[in-house]
């Protein structure tokens, strides 16, 4: 069989390989999965304290920014209100 003119070699222990793998697959998988739980949970971690911090200085900049815009429309009222005297 050859797909776009392909045809892969199949010997012995292409079988065997893959024997082994469908064999082991049932035993490794749970193994594996048991050894990636706590790292994939450190990486979900990591990346929730960045999104929090990153919120908060995002948060906390808008507010300063906030803050300084009000000033400086305040000054600029004032500035007007002299002129117009």
């Amino acid at each position: 069989m050859s797909i776009l003119g392909y045809t892969p070699k199949a010997d012995i222990w292409t079988g065997v390989v893959v024997g082994v793998g469908l064999v082991a697959a049932p035993v490794a998988l749970p193994i594996v999965a048991g050894m990636m739980r706590p790292l994939i949970k450190g990486v979900f971690k990591g990346a929730l304290i960045v999104y929090e911090t990153g919120r908060d200085l995002i948060s906390d900049t808008l507010e300063g920014a906030e803050g300084l815009l009000e000033e400086v429309k305040s000054e600029v009222k004032a500035e007007l209100a002299e002129g117009k005297r």
